[in-house]
């Protein structure tokens, strides 16, 4: 059977376009609070119909370099070779006495509690599927750049109920959460899960974003590895556009290897 050859696929006009343009953003023809040529001037300028305009700035968009702002047109936000301005802070510290540190991100709103049952990933993440748990949801943002971010705990019943002061009171400080957690007698460690997907509507309208803006998730994981039980979830939705992560990674001792056994003289 002969080697199947390889056919290269030519880009679309729509992302022949978005790529011309992108590459004039980043040489300086277009700068950073300069709004783009109106959709009809495009047209002109490249030769293509209005729908292809459209979709080259949906493909800008998800690149991060413009945002469309009512009345004013497409705006470059971005270069693509600069770092994000908002940087979140995923470290935790672990002190004294059950203690724990962290950053926390300020409040925009005071959070609401509910009793919610768990699905999607965070129900996955847990491994507990339908199960009923609390949920406390804030309204964040970064002080330096105002960007909005939201911040879900999700804490399940069966952990609750082997916490009964995080039951009373859910909505407190996640690193007294933690406290509770320890004083409890788990022992803490963390996993965490990055993803990113487009927005929902009530997301766009609660963080500002723009309809093709993608959306950077994570779910933080706190478990007790001696009992083999994932105690808590905490999710993070923040735009990818606007907000990098920044973990402090401590490298994990690798497991000692065990020296050959050596055979008996007798064997």
């Amino acid at each position: 059977m002969s080697a199947r050859e390889h056919i290269q696929r030519r880009p679309t006009m729509a992302t022949q376009v978005a790529e011309k343009v992108a590459a004039d953003i980043k040489r300086g023809r277009y700068q950073v609070g300069e709004t783009l040529p109106s959709e009809a001037l495009m047209e002109q300028m490249y030769g293509v119909g209005k729908a292809t305009i459209r979709t080259a700035m949906g493909e800008l968009k998800r690149m991060g370099l413009i945002e469309t702002r009512q009345g004013k047109g497409s705006i470059v936000i971005s270069t693509g070779g600069t770092v994000p301005p908002a940087t979140i802070p995923r470290s935790i510290q672990r002190g004294s006495k059950g203690s724990w540190f962290l950053p926390e991100l300020a409040e925009a709103e005071a959070p609401a509690i509910s009793r919610t049952s768990l699905d999607g990933p965070p129900a996955i993440h847990l491994g507990q599927q339908d199960q009923d748990a609390i949920s406390v949801d804030r309204m964040v943002y970064d002080p330096h750049t105002g960007t909005r971010m939201a911040h879900r705990t999700l804490i399940p019943l069966a952990t609750a109920a082997d916490a009964p002061r995080l039951a009373e009171a859910p909505d407190v400080p996640t690193n007294e959460i933690y406290e509770q957690l320890t004083q409890a007698g788990f022992t803490l460690e963390f996993i965490e899960f990055v993803s990113a997907r487009a927005p929902f509507p009530d997301e766009r309208m609660a963080l500002g974003l723009d309809d093709a803006a993608p959306l950077l998730i994570t779910y933080r994981i706190a478990f007790d590895p001696e009992q083999e039980r994932r105690l808590l979830c905490e999710e993070l939705r923040a735009p990818a556009a606007t907000c990098q992560l920044a973990f402090d990674l401590t490298p994990a001792k690798a497991p000692a290897k065990r020296a050959p056994r050596r055979r008996s003289e007798s064997e």
